[in-house]
């Protein structure tokens, strides 16, 4: 029984019905395919932290897992991210990019994981996303922009864990921030989150393969020009706040090739941040 959920009963809101488990598994697991076994759980802490727990134990490449609610799901940083049982999709995924891709580029996999998300986001559910350097997910909700979903990856051994969380269906009382929002409050045509979950896993896949198959280059596989073409980031002055309390302003002007935001500053130097090295980024008059 979830705190959340004190009746107890996996039907009690009817606006949220749950994942359809065995049709997912027919639909996305199939003989030469990416996904291997996908599990939906009801309630667990993170979905990040059981597969990397899972991988330890043996669990292999494609390895999928959802989550119907997440008590402690993590972000960047170890911020919390919670939200009510069934209301968006949260799930991890196992990648072994392999020796054909070299490590220095594993850093872009949670790139590739926006790109994906937002192309299938906006096909799916009808739904234009864009994309918030390094790992955020935004649409549009009284004509202002609204983080809805965020990803995070961890590397385990030979692996890496994506974990994705999608807000689906939150209402305007349950936001937990005013800067927060979903695709219902997005206006999307769709919400049923079964068709999202395999719109976004095939999506996902297909990204993934593309860039293995380019020795995970970002630019022979199209990631690099992709990222920038969705990315909201570029083209406004932001400030980045470093460790220590330092801070640096400028204009984001590019993606590098090793996935850095570059900004340009008032000194006419520009300057790389990666992602493992900013604690913020906001607007400069934030």
């Amino acid at each position: 029984m979830t705190p959340s959920d004190p009746s107890g009963n996996r039907w009690s809101d009817l606006d949220r019905p749950p994942l359809n488990a065995p049709a997912l598994r027919r639909a996305l697991l199939r003989p030469g395919a990416l996904w291997t076994s996908l599990d939906v759980v009801r309630d667990t802490g993170s979905t990040n932290s059981d597969l990397v727990a899972a991988h330890a134990s043996g669990a292999t490449e494609g390895a999928v897992l959802v989550a119907e609610e997440q008590t402690a799901g993590r972000g960047r940083l170890d911020r919390s991210w919670s939200a009510p049982p069934r209301s968006g999709l949260f799930f991890s995924v196992l990648l072994t990019p392999g020796p054909g891709v070299p490590a220095e580029r594993w850093g872009w996999l949670p790139l590739l994981a926006g790109v994906a998300t937002a192309t299938a986001l906006s096909r799916a559910a009808g739904v234009d996303t864009a994309l918030k350097w390094p790992n955020d997910l935004l649409v549009t909700v009284d004509g202002q922009e609204r983080k809805t979903g965020g990803i995070l990856a961890e590397r385990t051994g030979d692996s890496v864990v994506l974990g994705i969380g999608l807000n689906v269906t939150l209402r305007a009382d349950e936001l937990p921030v005013p800067t927060a929002g979903s695709l219902a409050l997005a206006g999307a045509k769709v919400t049923d989150r079964d068709p999202l979950l395999r719109a976004v896993l095939r999506s996902l896949a297909d990204w993934y393969e593309t860039w293995r198959a380019a020795g995970g280059d970002p630019a022979a596989s199209r990631l690099q020009e992709t990222y920038a073409a969705g990315c909201s980031t570029l083209g406004r002055t932001v400030r980045a706040e470093l460790p220590g309390g330092r801070s640096l302003v400028g204009e984001a002007v590019a993606v590098d090739g090793d996935g850095r935001l570059v900004l340009a500053t008032d000194q006419g130097v520009q300057e790389p941040v990666g992602a493992g090295d900013i604690v913020h980024l906001r607007p400069a008059d934030a």
